[in-house]
């Protein structure tokens, strides 16, 4: 019983479900996939071993006849040294000139995973083989099944002589790629419920810095068999990742993540795709407690201590703080109090000139706002209309990073941070003391995609849905799918997105699919903004606001 439970948790820790979700493409393409029919002709000649990876239960109950077992849970929670290794591959009757074809029965996240481990042991990779669909596909298909075990192989000869080292990464690379997303891609092929921290596997929930979430059910077509490369291609290209980035992927325990791995290097053709084997196993042990996000950008919301740390005089007079704050409050409200070194630019500003951000940009220039600095958006509430419109028109206009702050000038206060009444000076510093805020060349380079006028004019690469975001739909006609979603449903009352969990909860239950062009829209337009804000923090790559 005890050795039975340890199999199911390791099954949770590396695969996350065994639920594959259907898809409508075709099968993929490989020459490292091979059909059902194929191994029916192919099934019980001596250059051909059949290995079936499945945990030992599922094995026993149903398996491809003269399938030898093969089985990952004898070595895969831990590594074996090399001349253990080596004699477990011979047991199977693993021999550098048979073709070896991997399947497993749900999945096939097992398959992949012996696949990795041979192929980063030095087995030649023209004789390694994925049976596309896997047991399921089999079955469905009529094929038989038996429970009868198959008699153990000869012994095979394959040594472990020279292994691709390449293809696997260790901690201090994986740690340092989650901090470069420009050049890595790190890549996570557990569900959404892990990734948004509703379930964990350990003492913390979320997913390494920076991961790009890519559930492994994505890969799959509805008999479980790869969706085809074009498919995979477009889900890739809709993600961001890139051929000549450097690519990791991971997962809880280094299982799941081997789909991503496959369908990247094997069916894509990706060159520089690497495994984390020991995935978040390793990660959440490590003495330094190595940060889990839940959002996706986290560092899109400030709070007071952080403001209050990053741009105090102090900071500020050693030219480090390169920080422009940006108070979006009224002038009135501005004079009554603001968060000190803060820019007077309230939201009229930036919604008056949605049409015209190159206008906008000549007058946040001479109000100080420096480009290559953070601006943090300060309002009466955190996450509100007024906030997120700022930030759409920052982001449309290439600022180099843009954050809210989540506090209020009030909380600001009540935290027992300084409020100051006096105007922030905009100007040439008098002395090398001064710290004045000196104007700047804003220019003028709008981020394409952004910001639309007509939903014609741009195509993503999955079909467009609008996101209705105010209390009523908007007035103007919307063709296709919609989904209204007030943007009051994901804000709390104390004007912060709610936790990623429920904004994702929320977001499947409107029916927003998982990879779509996604148009936010309202009469107003900071009820929009507010939309592409939780989406950005969430992570969601291909956002746009319908402005008139």
């Amino acid at each position: 019983m005890r050795s039975l439970l340890r199999q199911w948790f390791l099954v949770a820790i590396t695969g996350c479900l065994w639920i594959v979700q259907p898809s409508l493409a075709a099968g993929a393409s490989s020459v490292n996939l091979v059909s059902v029919e194929w191994l029916e002709t192919h099934l019980g000649r001596d250059d051909v071993l059949v290995l079936d990876a499945s945990p030992r239960p599922m094995y026993a109950a149903k398996h491809i006849p003269g399938a030898v077992h093969a089985d990952l849970f004898s070595f895969g929670a831990q590594e074996l040294p090399p001349a253990d290794m080596q004699r477990r591959l011979q047991a199977w009757g693993i021999s550098p000139g048979k073709k070896i074809v991997l399947y497993d029965q749900d999945g096939l996240m097992w398959a992949t995973r012996l696949f990795f481990d041979l192929y980063h042991l030095g087995f030649p990779v023209h004789n390694l083989l994925i049976l596309n669909g896997g047991l399921s596909k089999w079955q469905a298909s009529g094929r038989a099944v038996t429970k009868e075990p198959t008699p153990p192989p000869a012994t095979g000869t394959f040594r472990i002589t020279q292994r691709r080292d390449e293809v696997r990464v260790r901690l201090p690379e994986f740690l340092a790629a989650t901090g470069d997303p420009m050049n890595h891609a790190v890549i996570e092929a557990l569900e959404p419920s892990y990734h948004f921290g509703e379930a964990k596997f350990f003492d913390r929930a979320g997913h390494v810095p920076n991961a790009i979430m890519w559930p492994r059910a994505d890969l799959f077509n509805a008999d479980k068999t790869f969706k085809s490369a074009q498919d995979i291609q477009r889900m890739v290209g809709h993600l961001g990742i890139r051929p000549e980035q450097q690519i990791h992927t991971y997962c809880g325990g280094g299982v799941a993540a081997s789909l991503p791995f496959f369908a990247l290097k094997f069916i894509l053709g990706y060159p520089n795709v690497k495994l984390y084997r020991e995935s978040q196993v390793e990660w959440m042990r490590d003495d330094r407690g190595l940060p889990l996000w839940t959002y996706s950008a986290p560092f899109l919301q400030r709070d007071s201590s952080w403001l209050h740390a990053w741009g105090n005089p102090m900071i500020r007079s050693f030219g480090i703080a390169h920080l422009s704050v940006v108070d979006v409050r009224s002038p009135d409200a501005y004079r009554l109090g603001h968060v000190p070194f803060a820019l007077s630019l309230p939201a009229d500003v930036f919604g008056s000139h949605l049409a015209q951000p190159r206008r906008l940009a000549e007058l946040l220039g001479p109000a100080g706002l420096d480009p290559a600095h953070e601006a943090v958006i300060v309002s009466e509430g955190g996450l509100t209309p007024a906030s997120a419109l700022a930030f759409l028109m920052l982001h449309e206009l290439g600022q180099k990073k843009v954050s809210i702050l989540m506090d209020s000038v009030d909380e600001w206060g009540l935290r027992g941070f300084a409020l100051t009444k006096e105007a922030t000076v905009v100007g040439a510093k008098k002395t090398p003391q001064d710290l004045s805020v000196p104007a700047m060349t804003y220019p003028a380079g709008p981020r394409q995609g952004v910001l639309i006028t007509a939903p014609g004019s741009t195509q993503g690469g999955y079909p467009k849905v609008f996101i209705a975001a105010g209390r009523l739909l908007p007035t103007r006609p919307l063709e296709g799918h919609v989904i209204h979603l007030p943007y009051t449903e994901l804000v709390t009352p104390g004007g912060t997105p709610k936790a990623a969990k429920d904004l994702w909860n929320i977001l499947v239950k409107a029916g927003l699919p998982a990879y779509a062009e996604i148009i936010c829209v309202s009469d107003d337009p900071g009820e929009a903004a507010v939309i592409y804000f939780v989406l950005k923090l969430m992570g969601r790559p291909d956002v746009k606001v319908w402005i008139v």
